[in-house]
Parts: C-alpha cells; sequence; structure tokens
C-alpha cells in the first residue's frame, strides 16, 4: 500500500499505526543504535520515538517525502534530549578518579553550558554533528538546509565556543 494512504488511514484509525511501525522499526532502530551504541537505551528511544509518533501523528502533514524522515526527526530530538538529560545527571555518578581530573571536568561542564547557549541551529548542528556523530549530509537533510548551511552554522558555533572557552580559560 502506498505510504501516503497508509498514513491517512492511521490518522484516521490509530490502530492502523502497527502497519507504518512494522515497516519502520528497523531503520529507525538502527539509526537510534549508531548514535547511542548502547543496545539498552536505543530500544527505550526506539520506544519513545514511536509513542510520540503515534501521539502527533495527527499533525503529521504529507509533503512527499519519506514517512521515515519524519520519524528520524523525532529520533534526533530523543537522542538530543537523552543527552542533556544523562549531561544534567553526571555530577550525581562521576567516580572519584577521573582521567584528566577535576580540571577536565570542570572545563567539559563549561563547554556543555557554552553549547546550551548557542542559538538553536547552531546548537543543533553541534549535538548533531559531535555528539550523534552525523555526516553533514544527515543533518542538512534533517534540517531541510543546504550543506553548505550546514557547516557555515557549525563553524560560527565552533568559533563562538573557542571564543567563550577561552575567555573561560584566562
Amino acid at each position: 500500500m502506498d505510504e501516503s494512504l497508509l498514513i491517512e488511514a492511521a490518522q484516521k484509525d490509530p490502530s492502523r499505526f502497527a502497519e507504518l511501525y512494522e515497516a519502520n522499526v528497523d531503520r529507525v532502530y538502527a539509526y537510534i543504535a549508531r548514535r547511542v551504541q548502547d543496545r539498552a537505551a536505543a530500544e527505550d528511544l526506539t520506544s519513545e520515538v514511536f509513542h510520540s509518533a503515534l501521539a502527533n501523528l495527527g499533525k503529521f502533514v504529507w509533503r512527499g517525502a519519506p514517512f521515515a524522515s519524519w520519524l528520524y526527526r523525532i529520533a534526533a530530538h530523543a537522542i538530543a534530549d537523552r543527552w542533556q538529560q544523562s549531561r544534567h545527571n553526571v555530577r550525581e555518578v562521576l567516580p572519584e578518579n577521573l582521567p584528566g581530573g577535576v580540571e577536565e571536568i570542570e572545563r567539559r561542564a563549561i563547554l556543555f553550558q557554552l553549547v546550551d547557549q548557542l542559538p538553536e541551529d547552531q546548537r543543533r548542528v553541534i549535538v548533531a554533528r559531535f555528539v550523534e556523530q552525523k555526516r553533514i549530509q544527515e543533518i542538512a537533510e534533517e534540517m531541510e538546509r543546504s550543506e553548505g548551511a550546514i557547516k557555515q552554522l557549525q563553524f560560527r558555533a565552533l568559533e563562538t565556543l573557542r571564543g567563550h572557552m577561552g575567555r573561560a580559560n584566562a
């Protein structure tokens, strides 16, 4: 059955969402697993993605792009949210003897705070590029921008972070 018809059917009758789930679960799981590299977390995130997709299916508008693209965008946000949540919990679970010591931990904490202060688009690019380890092309597709625009956002973000880190270390 045509994907747009499956989506339309699922929007009218949520029990039909199972067909969309079956058609996409393996690729969404693979997408997440490549980025989080922890099986349990990948399974949890995959579940969150499909729960969110089902909850927001009524808002989905067919524009000719594969349904998986929308799911990947949800997955990217779920991964970024999980990363931010875990970052906030780091201080609670830090072992006493970390390589690099307290100075390294403090430097990373400052960097995380600075990344959070970047403009939304720059922050999304930095998280996607260096946390999720995505290629420029993938980020461009997800953000619906050109690769050149993504490279420019990355450049500006890194320049801003270098400047702020220089001042923080001075």
